[in-house]
């Protein structure tokens, strides 16, 4: 995994604070079209690497097939830094970009564990309760490997 520095960069800890509070990351695939399709979804940030779940069929994953190579983004809160001229008025925030590649993860165990990390973050009251077989079989997760992270801020 690869850090670029940017002015104001997080440091590593405050990228994974930042991955762990965030509520909501948009995936950026590309398009049998040529166009990018960016999707938010929930995430859970685990082992250097992002998980996220869906349908085992749909748009976002035939595109990451076709091409694996995905961006992933995130925003913490933000408030706005009022000036007197309109053009000096900036905006407080935190935010990470993810470039990396994505796929299916196949293995059962694998698969348990994202979706448990996913569980806790989300609905952590129904951590540990276990998947039917059939929701199990619907369902996707997959992987983002990171090669490369930026994390910035504003204040």
């Amino acid at each position: 995994m690869q850090a670029r520095m940017k002015e104001h960069p997080l440091t590593a800890e405050q990228i994974n604070c930042l991955l762990g509070a965030a509520q909501v990351g948009h995936l950026a695939t590309q398009g049998d079209n040529g166009f990018p399709y960016v999707t938010p979804l929930h995430f859970a940030h685990m082992n250097d690497r992002v998980y996220f779940h869906g349908l085992a069929a749909g748009q976002k994953l035939k595109n990451l097939r076709a091409n694996p190579k995905v961006c992933f983004e995130v925003t913490g809160p933000h408030s706005f830094i009022q000036a007197d001229k309109p053009c000096d008025t900036n905006t407080a925030y935190q935010s990470v970009i993810i470039l990396g590649s994505a796929a299916v993860v196949e293995d059962e165990a694998a698969k348990t564990a994202a979706l448990d990390a996913i569980v806790a973050k989300y609905t952590p009251r129904h951590s540990g309760a276990g998947y039917p077989a059939n929701m199990l079989k619907m369902t996707a997760v997959v992987e983002i490997t990171i090669h490369e992270i930026t994390g910035k801020y504003y204040a």
